[in-house]
């Protein structure tokens, strides 16, 4: 232990005695596109849509085993955190089907945002970045995103031909549960064709606790938490005919993942999802026109819920055909845009693996076809957005009530741009949302939350008025932003726990917990401030943040699990073929509980550092690196986790890995 703990405390040091004083001049940044933005914008353009892009080093350095994990330090985002597994980023304490999760721009057509238990099905090791995007341009992708979209970029259908085969490998390895990675991403090209491939292994065990399992109980178990083990494999394969005019492409991937649950009662989850895609651009079609785009993608999704005896009981199933076309016109009268059509077409279930009987959530057949159009304009210095998205839904069960909702989505936006490098703006929004197919139609046990969720077929659509006020600096080596916000939800949809005990049957006498799905006005406000220092130059860097939120319904106190307020701040040196850094978060105890919650979570603070250093082999960069996770070796309990009370977070972590870049 002494022996460790040495190691640990000196990779610290190594990291922190390299910061010196900073450079004075403003470096060169590289601007980094958002894709998912209509109008190709850069990170720092993103101002009545704002957004975060994670890419290059700091992808890499904040990599986690899951995308909660991945995101969780950002701004107004958390995590399910619902073991080692399965964790769904939380934006602005809004969750589930509110925030919506892209490949590439398309739906992962997964079911992670029905339950907290289901993993999100994308691959965070072979992402190029990881784009966080919110306001009018999320009405592109779905009425229901009130909380924003997070889109995961890997690039598998090659956009432009590349000269010499390019790529990047990596393997590392975890102290605090044994996890073993490696991942490889590779393109070339042959002739007018650009190939790509890429894949990645992950093999985690159970992982290592500070302290006893359950909150507040000295006696309870130590060391490990039972079946926080997680294994997951993917492969994914690319090609695109590439010409002057544009390119077609064709990928197909797979992604398998093993995970346990760590309730008491135990459970795991065995994950399967293919996934084949077709990408189309073509440059200036015809006269007025900057681009046409098309998009298809079918995915076939399937996981079972097994025992601690691996007999499956429950089989869920998710088969999903999307569509999308696109065109973004020149500008006309001096508005700059994009218009559209997006259809989806589901079968998605979860029946009784023994009897094949829908106990959890009958077959649903759901089919719904959008019309969106995103506007941007500038008048002088005031730059305006606006966003329309118009909707029909429809959910046809075989054993229940068909429901057809009509959805219409509408956002504006401004800025004020009142000195060179400083804006102040504002974006409100109205979003329409159709209640999901659990929600309406669930009636039967789901064991890996140990609940039996109960739903309602005669469920309104769900509307919300969203209003956000930002004032930012985003020039300069010193850049800095605020954001206010505010929520007013109707006919909002949350799981509310009932007190009784049940069996799989929904009979008295079990230890199923009763979930109502609910109906209910509700109001979600919040802010959020950063500064930043040199964040991307040579030299020091610094960051501090700041951010909360609260979510309550109107006449029954909290909505559940709500993220706690934190602060936070990061620093960094970067000098030669060394990058060195160091951050820490302080979130506050949680005590606004909904009327079914009996614990408060406890306050924790989070220190985490890195050392790297790269060097030139040949015509490739070789990186070696360490990370330290949970430094301090806190007891770390999330409020937005459904297991906070049985269930911390991994102990102290030491990540040491190769990655080469060629």
């Amino acid at each position: 232990m002494h022996a460790q703990r040495t190691l640990l405390a000196g990779a610290v040091l190594s990291a922190l005695a390299t910061l010196s004083y900073a450079q004075t001049t403003e470096p060169k940044i590289q601007s980094v596109v958002v894709t998912a933005s209509p109008f190709s914008s850069n990170d720092g353009d993103q101002i009545l849509s704002p957004a975060k892009v994670l890419a290059g080093d700091e992808l890499r350095d904040k990599l986690g085993g899951s995308l909660g994990d991945t995101l969780s330090g950002e701004l107004g985002v958390s995590t399910s955190a619902f073991g080692a597994g399965a964790s769904r980023p939380i934006i602005r304490g809004l969750d589930g089907s509110r925030v919506k999760i892209l490949q590439n721009g398309m739906a992962v057509s997964d079911v992670s945002g029905l339950s907290n238990d289901h993993a999100v099905a994308t691959d965070g090791p072979t992402a190029k970045q990881i784009e966080i995007l919110r306001g009018p341009a999320a009405l592109l992708y779905g009425s229901g995103a009130i909380g924003g979209l997070v889109n995961v970029v890997n690039e598998r259908i090659p956009t432009t031909l590349a000269t010499v085969p390019t790529g990047q490998a990596e393997v590392r390895y975890g102290t605090v549960d044994q996890a073993k990675n490696a991942s490889v991403s590779a393109d070339a090209a042959v002739g007018p064709i650009g190939l790509h491939v890429d894949g990645s292994v992950r093999n985690a065990n159970d992982y290592s606790i500070p302290g006893n399992r359950l909150q507040g109980d000295s006696t309870s178990a130590i060391g490990t938490l039972p079946l926080s083990f997680a294994r997951q494999n993917s492969v994914g394969v690319g090609a695109s005919y590439i010409q002057s005019w544009g390119h077609v492409g064709i990928s197909a991937a797979e992604v398998s993942n093993l995970y346990g649950i760590p309730t008491l009662e135990g459970a795991q989850i065995d994950q399967k999802q293919r996934r084949y895609d077709i990408d189309t651009l073509v440059n200036a079609p015809f006269s007025g026109f900057d681009s046409f785009k098309f998009k298809m993608g079918y995915t076939d999704y399937k996981h079972s819920e097994l025992n601690l005896a691996n007999v499956p009981q429950t089989n869920f199933a998710n088969r999903a055909l999307e569509t999308r076309a696109e065109l973004t016109h020149a500008p006309i009268a001096g508005f700059h845009g994009t218009f559209g059509v997006q259809t989806d077409n589901t079968n998605f279930s979860a029946l009784n693996a023994g009897s094949g009987g829908p106990d959890t959530v009958p077959v649903t057949r759901s089919t719904s076809t959008a019309a969106f159009l995103v506007e941007e304009r500038e008048f002088g210095p005031v730059r305006m957005n606006a966003g329309l998205r118009l909707e029909s839904v429809k959910r046809a069960p075989v054993s229940n009530i068909a429901r057809s909702f009509d959805l219409a989505s509408y956002a504006l936006g401004g800025l004020w741009t009142f000195l060179p490098g400083y804006g102040a703006g504002a974006t409100g929004s109205i979003a329409q949302r159709a209640p999901t197919a659990d929600e309406l139609y669930s009636a039967g046990p789901h064991d890996s939350t140990a609940t039996f969720d109960i739903g309602n077929p005669n469920f309104a659509k769900e509307s919300s008025r969203n209003i956000e006020l930002t004032l930012q600096k985003n020039t300069g080596l010193i850049r800095w932003k605020t954001n206010v916000f505010q929520t007013k939800a109707k006919n909002f949809v949350y799981g509310q726990i009932a007190g009784n005990l049940v069996n799989d049957e929904g009979n008295p006498g079990g230890t199923l917990k009763e979930r109502i799905f609910s109906q209910a006005a509700a109001t979600i406000r919040g802010a959020e401030a950063e500064i930043t220092y040199n964040a991307h130059g040579n030299g020091v860097s610094l960051r501090a943040f700041a951010d909360t939120s609260r979510g309550s319904l109107d006449e029954a106190g909290s909505l559940p699990l709500q993220p706690a307020s934190r602060f936070g701040a990061d620093i960094g040196y970067k000098t030669g073929a060394w990058r060195s850094g160091a951050s820490v978060i302080r979130a506050q105890s949680q005590n606004r509980l909904a009327t079914f919650e009996t614990t408060d979570t406890p306050a924790y603070t989070l220190l985490d550092a890195n050392l790297s250093y790269t060097w030139k082999v040949g015509d490739s960069d070789v990186t070696w690196f360490a990370n330290v996770k949970n430094l301090l070796n806190q007891d770390i309990r999330l409020s937005t986790s459904i297991l906070k009370e049985v269930a911390p977070l991994p102990g102290r972590n030491l990540i040491v890995g190769l990655r080469t870049q060629f």
